[in-house]
């Protein structure tokens, strides 16, 4: 069985994300959904790490060969622990290239069995980023249709608690 691990912080998840995972899922057996933490960013992130695994679990759901994880340690060590042979990522632009190069350089060192896969986004969705997202919904605009179901729900249910 060829597993992947799709990691990212997901916060929050996007229609971008889930195209992405959708399109590595018809490349690999499985794909784990791998909800990066890093603690010293926990109080910048919208959503704490266990709403973050429960959204991606109900996005998920609906779909076959899904799995959902967490870590807050080494990505790449997580995705060899879970018996992947591939880390996937996501790119929009050119921009995400340099950044994503030198990631791949520090997990290839760290871990050579591991490798990457990278699928463009498509056109439609370059712009969707979490932290575009982030911005949008926190000045008004509508980003129903840029985010899951469940990940709208709990961000309008968060903006209400606020």
């Amino acid at each position: 069985m060829k597993i992947a691990c799709y990691p990212g912080s997901f916060d929050p998840l996007t229609v971008g994300h889930v195209d992405v995972a959708l399109r590595a899922r018809k490349i690999f057996d499985k794909v784990i959904i791998l909800v990066a933490n890093n603690p010293k960013k926990a109080n910048a992130y919208l959503f704490s790490v266990e709403e973050r695994v429960r959204l991606a679990r109900e996005t998920f759901k609906a779909y076959d060969g899904f799995e959902v994880a967490m870590t807050d340690g080494l990505v790449v060590r997580k995705a060899k622990e879970l018996g992947a042979i591939a880390l996937i990522r996501g790119l929009r632009a050119v921009t995400d290239y340099e950044a994503e190069y030198q990631m791949h350089e520090v997990n290839e060192y760290i871990e050579p069995s591991i490798d990457m896969v990278y699928l463009m986004s498509h056109r439609v969705q370059a712009f969707v980023s979490s932290s575009n997202i982030r911005e949008m919904f926190a000045a008004g605009a509508d980003i129903s249709e840029l985010v899951p179901q469940p990940v709208y729900k709990a961000m309008l249910e968060k903006a209400h608690r606020s």
